[in-house]
């Protein structure tokens, strides 16, 4: 059994522990021995049975452990990988989780720290990269492409052919047109209908989705 740390307390760190779970009912593969938040008052305390140890930095006190990243929302998306820098630790430091009932082509490739949630379909020829998150019943079509650190959140249907930037968020329920891009930083809302390019760092929405205003992206 690997050791697993999971980084963050919020609703995705807990959807990564069911995961595990999930996973270790199957064949034994990970030991989740606890948490890494940021906020002290989560110290000490457990999720559903498994202790906060500590803030990100305490990293570097478990040599033995992989990580998995579980923190992000459409209010620091953008923030993601400074918020893993934090740890100090090496991309091969981080394990990628794929949920027993997502649908994965061995055509395709999975980065480091990446995770799969429920019911998900990564398509053929897809090139998903490191820290990426796919919430549960979403479908990642043929020849896609999905930069570092991006949030593809719950019901997203990504058309075959689609480039995402890193660190974006795509909203609950939304669509994008094949062969398109998604430019770095940028979150789509949820329900949206992608139907031409997103420049870098915009906010879109609507059907069909329309600029609203450009990311947030100071520090």
């Amino acid at each position: 059994m690997q050791q697993l740390i999971i980084l963050g307390t919020g609703g995705n760190c807990i959807d990564i522990l069911d995961t595990v779970n999930e996973i270790n009912a199957r064949t034994p593969t990970f030991e989740c021995i606890g948490f890494l938040d940021d906020n002290e008052s989560t110290w000490g305390t457990e999720c559903h049975g498994i202790e906060v140890l500590g803030n990100l930095e305490s990293a570097q006190n478990y040599p033995k452990a992989y990580f998995v990243n579980g923190i992000g929302s459409p209010f620091n998306f953008w923030k993601k990988e400074a918020i893993i820098r934090k740890t100090g630790l090496s991309i091969d430091r981080f394990a990628t989780i794929v949920h027993p009932s997502a649908q994965v082509s061995q055509m395709s490739s999975l980065g480091r720290g990446t995770v799969i949630l429920q019911n998900v379909v990564v398509a053929s020829n897809v090139r998903i990269g490191h820290h990426v998150i796919i919430l549960p019943n979403s479908v990642i079509s043929h020849d896609d492409v999905i930069g570092d650190y991006t949030a593809i959140t719950g019901g997203v249907c990504i058309s075959g052919g689609v480039t995402v930037g890193k660190l974006c968020y795509i909203g609950t329920n939304s669509a994008v047109i094949g062969n398109t891009t998604i430019g770095e930083r940028s979150l789509v809302g949820m329900g949206s209908n992608v139907l031409s390019a997103v420049p870098a760092n915009s906010v879109v929405a609507g059907n069909p989705a329309r600029f609203i205003r450009h990311t947030i992206s100071e520090a």
